[in-house]
Formats: C-alpha cells, sequence, structure tokens
C-alpha cells in the first residue's frame, strides 16, 4: 500500500505578495479622507497600502483648522523608499497643495515610470470651495494629468479644467471630451455636486468609449472622503490588473456600499464607512 505524501500548506497572505499601491496626498487628522481613507481603500481591496505624505491637515467632521505643507524634497524621499525597496503597482495621487509639490510629484512619476496612476484632481471640494492656487492648478492641468491613466473631477474640478460651466448630462460628456485632450488616457467626469437626478450619474470616456454610469443615490449626509475613496479603490483594482473602466466599476461599487453604511461621528460630515464589510457582518451577529 502506497503512502500518499501530505498536502502542502496553503500559501500565507505574504507568500501570495499582494499588489502594492500608493498614495501621494495629504493627511486628515479626523480619519475620514486623505492618505488614511487611501489606506483602508487598499486593505479592503486585498492590495497593500503605501504612502508619501505632501500636507498635515488638523481636521476634524466640522472642517480643516490648519494645513502644513512638506517640502517637495521630502515627499520625493517618501516616494523614492517605496519605490527602490518594496515597487508599486498601483498609484493615486490626491491632495497636492501647492505647485511646488506638484512638479516634484510629476517628476517622481516620470524617473520611475510610476504606472498606472489615478489623479484626483483635488482642487476644489464638492460644494465648489477652491482649495489651490491658480498655479498649482495649471501644474496639474500640465504636468500631472497628461500621465494619468485616470483623472476622476468633481463638477467644480472639471468646469475648471474644461473651462465651461457644467448643468446638465450633455455639459459633463463634453467636459470630459475636454479633460481627455489634455493628455490622459481616461477620464471620470463625477456627478455627485450635479444637481437634481445627475446626482450619482458619472461621465466615462477613454478615447473610443463614452458611458454613462449610473449608481443608487444613498441618501446620507455623511459622504466624507468619497472621492478619495473612489480614485484610491480604482488604482488598486489597477494595481490587480484590472482594465480602466472594470477597474472603475468595482470602485464605485465599493464606494456605494461604503455610502450605505456611514459614521456618524463628531459633530458634523461624517465619513463613508470604509470597512463595512465588518460593520455589516458584526450587525447581523
Amino acid at each position: 500500500m502506497s503512502v500518499s505524501e501530505p498536502a502542502s500548506p496553503a500559501p500565507t497572505l505574504a507568500e501570495q505578495r499582494p499588489p502594492v499601491a500608493l498614495t501621494i496626498a495629504g493627511s486628515d487628522s479626523g480619519g475620514g479622507a486623505g492618505i488614511q481613507a487611501d489606506l483602508r481603500t487598499f486593505a479592503f481591496q486585498r492590495v497593500h497600502g503605501t504612502s508619501a505624505l505632501t500636507c498635515v491637515t488638523a481636521q476634524n467632521t466640522l472642517g480643516v483648522n490648519r494645513v502644513d505643507a512638506l517640502p517637495p524634497e521630502a515627499v520625493a524621499a517618501q516616494i523614492e523608499a517605496v519605490v527602490q525597496d518594496i515597487g508599486v503597482q498601483g498609484i493615486k495621487t490626491g491632495m497636492l497643495l501647492n505647485a511646488e509639490i506638484v512638479r516634484e510629484v510629476a517628476r517622481q512619476v516620470e524617473r520611475w515610470a510610476l504606472q498606472p496612476l489615478v489623479v484626483d484632481p483635488v482642487m476644489v471640494s464638492r460644494t465648489g470651495a477652491k482649495l489651490l492656487a491658480e498655479e498649482a492648478i495649471q501644474a496639474i492641468r500640465e504636468r500631472l494629468i497628461p500621465l494619468a491613466q485616470v483623472v476622476t473631477p468633481n463638477r467644480y474640478e472639471a468646469q475648471i479644467l474644461a473651462g465651461m460651466e457644467l448643468q446638465s448630462l450633455a455639459d459633463m460628456e463634453t467636459a470630459a471630451r475636454c479633460i481627455h485632450a489634455l493628455g490622459c488616457k481616461a477620464v471620470l467626469v463625477k456627478g455627485g455636486g450635479m444637481p437634481g437626478e445627475l446626482q450619482g450619474v458619472d461621465v466615462w470616456f477613454d478615447g473610443e468609449r463614452l458611458e454613462v454610469l449610473k449608481s443608487e443615490r444613498i441618501p446620507t449626509r455623511h459622504t466624507h472622503g468619497t472621492g478619495c475613496t473612489l480614485s484610491a479603490a480604482i488604482a488598486a483594482q489597477l494595481a490587480w490588473g484590472k482594465d480602466p473602466l472594470t477597474a472603475t466599476l468595482l470602485a464605485k461599487a465599493y464606494v456605494t456600499e461604503a455610502l450605505r453604511h456611514p459614521l456618524a461621528i463628531g459633530a458634523g460630515q461624517g465619513p463613508v464607512g470604509h470597512f463595512y464589510p465588518l460593520l455589516a457582518s458584526s450587525s447581523s451577529d
């Protein structure tokens, strides 16, 4: 009688070497947006998250009290440290704060051939408040967007980048084409800030396919970090090798569920529930 050899143990997660994603963005002390949101999102997409901080904010659910920029050299050093040792399969940018940091990030993307790159052009808040000086906005337009695989502007950012007002679906489609002409591979014009029924309607354009992507509208005021979460989820799915449109659809589905399970913390606008699978499972116990 032959003796069968014992089965090999299943590989551990470390042995499987999950993809690595890098976020280049600001810190949110309240934990709802910025690198905190990005790293949680990466984790729930089964991707190892790394980070390069561009600025430190003192903020909570009521607003931002202070912002301190890091030197561009410090941002570059963080990127270099991650790339040289760990490697990166997906990357996203968030709040870059000033023109010097934008230019340095663009140089590092080019130097290390960091792709696929998702650019969340954080320059105007979802409510329309301008966050960056014109010089920084111009640097994003000229230096960073042409390097991007996917750009994810909200309504107001799309208006600046396309040079037009967005009031209708047709406007969103035109803006998507205009932004694509800046040199990125694909653009997702987000409809969260649009009026009426256009909330939850996004427009995708990659030079060939123009798609209107509709999501369920979730009635909640706790939406802090939605844009960061979406772009991070896209970057994570790209790190897994998904094509850009599939990565975007998967990311939108994740954000919809995170909005369905928001965190009503603090006295103001709480964050989306990045770890909703844990929240959902605990509520059913």
